[in-house]
């Protein structure tokens, strides 16, 4: 039995105890689709964040703020496989190597595509984008609603949790960490 085969009878297998009949119209397919999405939501296992990073730098003299906001991620709460919907703010501080910018929302996919907590989700950015691009500093906060909330347990509706890693100057520099959380809490203008 193959890898996906096995994913799908055990999928089949949670459909009939959860007493489900598996051989109706709609769920005929479900096992295969669930093996599918799950390996999609979980790409992030065979990526590697460094390789990413470091196809994309670049020498700089820039030494200011680099700050790429508003990131959506999807992700799954390690403890319960359910959503977790948020957005990320990352910054870093140039130290003579700047990185794509695309480069930042993939390295968010990479950590968000595997089962999570927000909190190590925040750091694991955190720490990539150090360890490769040795910045003077690197914010990330995340703002996520997480499923597990919300659908089950405490069920409350629209309850946010916010996290943070701070480095180097943005955990040093009460000015730069300051102007990170302005840029961070700014508006966006109507016309983006």
């Amino acid at each position: 039995m193959s890898q996906n085969e096995e994913f799908e009878y055990h999928v089949k297998r949670i459909l009939e105890l959860l007493g489900e009949d598996t051989g109706r119209e709609g769920l005929v397919k479900t096992p295969h689709r669930v093996a599918k999405a799950l390996q999609f939501l979980t790409q992030g296992y065979a990526q590697d964040p460094k390789a990413i990073l470091n196809e994309a730098l670049f020498a700089t003299t820039n030494d200011e703020m680099v700050l790429v906001r508003d990131i959506e991620f999807y992700s799954m709460c390690e403890h319960h496989i359910l959503p977790i919907i948020g957005r990320v703010h990352v910054a870093y501080i140039p130290d003579g190597k700047v990185v794509g910018l695309s480069k930042i929302p993939r390295i968010v996919d990479v950590f968000a595509r595997r089962l999570q907590i927000q909190e190590q989700l925040t750091e694991q950015i955190a720490d990539a984008i150090s360890d490769v691009i040795h910045p003077k500093g690197v914010a990330v906060v995340v703002h996520a609603r997480h499923m597990c909330m919300e659908m089950r347990g405490v069920q409350k509706i629209n309850s946010t949790t916010v996290s943070s890693a701070l480095r180097g100057l943005f955990k040093s520099d009460e000015r730069t960490r300051s102007e990170f959380f302005n840029l961070i809490n700014r508006a966006t203008p109507s016309n983006f």
